[in-house]
């Protein structure tokens, strides 16, 4: 073959002229991409196509001893795993060191020297030809090299390149998979390097990679070169954008976390061709990218998904990496591929691990998939420790390497110091199906082998490690089948880190959104401290809250953005099926435990019948603090474009009362009526029924709250452990109760719901609402399903019954 056809020039490739990654040819999964709205173009660089690879392989009669080498290969037997991959891939480096290939190098990179300057920079990274299909990532099966610079420095580095193949992990990962060893080649792209030392770079996914959601696109970056973030050195910042919003033409950032970003890669000295260097802190409190730059990768994913997409005749969710240039200011994409495992997922089934006791939380971190796993654990300090690892046991380290791919495969979970959720740990892991909790900040120095401990995923955003052993359930229920009743069965929810898994279920929307939980978890600040910072009277508040808040030019831009984002994602979640969110409804023991909390909360002896839900809104001690509570929600419905939301207000104990909240939110921008908006009322004091034609003429609709409406119906306390037993949604009165506050709704031709457990819990309760007429029942995401089947069942039941008497 002609030496020339070796090298193929990326300049003046459009993306809409890129084969898709995984073809029969050499792949041009690797892509140096200016991104502009209206395409993607490939200015520079050049690859060493797979044809180099297998003809230096057959002129130097490398593939009958490759086949010896491999024959009977037992990827358990990890030393003799790591002899052979070393001889591998020094029969394929010493194969490719031709003559012909050198000179096709040296004149390559003449050329962009020719164009960039001497000695100019370039990554050597590896594309091969079984690479990201839709079923395979090889996500860092392969090696890569930065800042390469000289032809003979280069062609080192293509030559260790195309040796990567017969890398330990790479081996293992084809074993896995099914892929013929001789059948894989490898090409080698050489592209100028983006100057994101100075920058920031990261990787991108056109669907959350957790849930295998698909309406968001899932940006995360650091400072400095991208290899940190894939090898998960480092704790990334992430953000969400909203795919059928952003189309819509809302440009706005869903929800971000900062991440710790304590350290960058840049170009190194001397033989190093990188080092990492320390953040400084005042770098480290802010996000690498801004907010239209995030929206920028956004964009440009979407449209690399749309292509990719149309080319494969199906949707393709991708894994674009990214970079910025320090020096141009520019973005650039480097690679894309398909994204191989969230895409995956059957949506048919419904799988929930529930952690049966509590345990003491030795560490916590970011979780990776939502399982849980129990094992001892295996410190992972050097390379004699991964000699040891037993299956089943959990795997404790700094951060992982890709070569450790064949013992991640054994562990019963993963647990490092650093990383984010597109750290080569996640992505392993997520891939395995094993649950992972990265970026501990410490965990590997405290941890010892041989003590056992649960891990778990399975709370949402956040992962634990328990001390000890836990037991736990996985309850797997098949949803492909489900047939929906008349009744809209809706789900509450208070958790923005489980909406997108939540948003699975069969339901028909969110029936209660709880915003305490938003306040209490993500914020943990009293509102009116956020409103009124100068009068915190603790010097030790004060100083927290400056912290929290430093980013932001007022503290109460903290609270506005946090709970809007907290909202907005379970808005998001659910799109195009209503969300009812809840206005706060703290009692003011529980808003005093907020930071700042004690200086504006008085002490009530029965905070359950005391300022609480809408006696607050309009009041002067708290009116600031509701003003920030509308703020966020209208950013939610106006900024975001979620206006599948709706209001829901607490507590409202008098029909004047009600008119002063609505009066009040209005006067905040959020008015009943405007841009579609409805606005809602918690049924749950006795006199809400009595009244309830009087109510209806100023609200949208009402849910009744069973559990505040039972205790103050039968006068039960149901938190008292000696009267408790009297609490029960069957009384003769309370079924009265609910009746005229079901037919009084309808009456006024008003939505009724119900949101409480007690119709999954009483199939009696679900039939006698069925028989009602009820519009919704929300339920716990758990009982969902369960519910299902009772209401069902229900309307069955009465339908006969209607039938018969007829």
């Amino acid at each position: 073959m002609d030496a020339s056809s070796y090298i193929r020039w990326f300049r003046d490739i459009r993306l809409a002229d890129v084969p898709l990654v995984g073809g029969k040819t050499a792949s041009l999964g690797e892509l140096y991409s200016a991104l502009t709205p209206e395409g993607v173009k490939v200015p520079n660089g050049f690859a060493l196509t797979a044809a180099a690879y297998r003809d230096a392989l057959t002129e130097a009669g490398a593939w009958d001893r490759l086949g010896s080498l491999l024959a009977g290969l037992d990827k358990r037997r990890i030393a003799d795993l790591a002899r052979r991959a070393a001889a591998a891939r020094a029969i394929v480096y010493a194969a490719t060191d031709r003559e012909d290939l050198r000179h096709q190098v040296r004149q390559a990179y003449r050329q962009l020297e020719q164009e960039y300057g001497r000695n100019v920079a370039v990554a050597v990274r590896s594309s091969a030809t079984a690479e990201d299909l839709p079923t395979a990532s090889f996500a860092g099966q392969h090696d890569s090299f930065l800042n390469i610079r000289g032809a003979d420095g280069l062609m080192e580095a293509c030559r260790r390149c195309f040796a990567s193949l017969f890398t330990d992990r790479a081996i293992s990962y084809r074993i896995d998979n099914g892929f013929d060893h001789f059948k894989v080649a490898l090409s080698v792209a050489v592209m100028k390097m983006v100057r994101s030392d100075i920058a920031a770079s990261g990787v991108t996914f056109t669907l959350d990679t957790e849930t295998g959601f698909r309406d968001v696109v899932f940006v995360t970056g650091v400072y400095g070169l991208g290899e940190n973030i894939v090898q998960g050195v480092v704790d990334p910042d992430e953000f969400y954008v909203h795919k059928p919003t952003f189309n819509a033409g809302f440009r706005a950032v869903l929800s971000r976390r900062l991440g710790s970003k304590a350290k960058r890669m840049v170009y190194g000295r001397g033989h190093n061709a990188t080092r990492n260097v320390a953040t400084p802190a005042s770098e480290r409190q802010q996000f690498c990218i801004n907010d239209n730059e995030v929206l920028t990768l956004a964009e440009c994913a979407m449209l690399v998904e749309k292509h990719y997409s149309q080319k494969s005749g199906k949707p393709t969710p991708m894994d674009v990496e990214w970079a910025k240039d320090g020096k141009d200011g520019s973005l650039y994409i480097i690679q894309a591929r398909p994204e191989t495992v969230a895409s995956r997922r059957k949506p048919e089934a419904f799988e929930s691990y529930v952690l049966k006791s509590s345990g003491t939380a030795l560490a916590e971190g970011r979780a990776v998939g939502e399982k849980i796993a129990a094992g001892r654990i295996r410190l992972i300090r050097n390379e004699r420790d991964l000699q040891k690892f037993r299956p089943g046991e959990v795997l404790v380290a700094t951060a992982t390497r890709p070569d450790w791919e064949p013992v991640m495969k054994l562990a019963a979970a993963i647990v490092t110091d650093h990383g984010g959720r597109t750290c080569h740990a996640a992505i392993i892991a997520r891939e395995l199906g094993v649950p992972a909790v990265v970026g501990t900040g410490g965990f590997s120095k405290r941890a010892k082998t041989g003590v056992a401990v649960t891990v778990s995923c399975a709370e949402g955003d956040i992962g634990h490690v328990f001390e000890g052993t836990l037991p736990y359930e996985v309850e797997r229920t098949a949803t492909e089948s489900v047939q929906k009743p008349r009744t809209e069965i809706m789900v509450n929810l208070g958790n923005p880190e489980v909406a997108f898994k939540t948003a699975s279920l069969p339901s028909d929307g969110v029936g209660l959104a709880r915003m305490e939980f938003i306040i209490n978890q993500h914020i943990g600040i009293h509102p009116m401290a956020l409103a009124c910072p100068d009068k915190v009277t603790s010097v030790r508040d004060r100083r927290k809250i400056k912290l929290l808040t430093a980013r932001h030019k007022q503290p109460s831009e903290f609270f506005v953005e946090r709970l809007s984002e907290g909202v907005g994602t379970i808005a998001a979640a659910f799109y195009r099926r209503p969300v009812i969110v809840r206005l706060s409804d703290f009692k003011t023991n529980e808003y005093a435990n907020l930071l700042g909390g004690a200086d504006f909360e008085p002490h009530e002896e029965n905070p359950m019948l005391g300022f609480r839900g809408a006696a607050r809104y309009a009041h002067p001690a708290y009116a600031q603090g509701f003003a920030l509570e509308c703020a966020a929600l209208k950013r939610v419905r106006e900024a975001m474009g979620l206006t599948n939301l709706k209001i829901m207000i607490p507590f409202c104990r008098r029909v004047e009362e009600a008119r002063k909240v609505i009066a009040a939110m209005a006067s905040h921008g959020l008015k009943r009526g405007e841009s579609g908006l409805e606005i809602f009322m918690m049924c749950e004091i006795p006199n809400n029924v009595i009244l309830i034609d009087q109510f209806a003429q100023l609200f949208d609709g009402f849910s009744i709250g069973s559990n505040d409406l039972t205790q103050l119906t039968l006068g039960v306390d149901r938190d008292s452990e000696i009267v408790a037993f009297d609490f029960d949604e069957r009384d003769p009165g309370m079924l009265q109760m609910l009746s005229m506050a079901v037919l009084g709704a309808k009456r006024n031709r008003r939505h009724v719901g119900i949101c409480g457990e007690a119709p999954a819990n009483y199939p009696e309760i679900a039939k006698y609402l069925a028989e009602l007429g009820i519009d919704s029942i929300s339920v716990n995401p758990s009982s969902v399903l369960r519910t299902i089947e009772i209401v069902r069942a229900a309307e069955r039941d009465s339908g006969e019954g209607r039938r018969a008497a007829g």
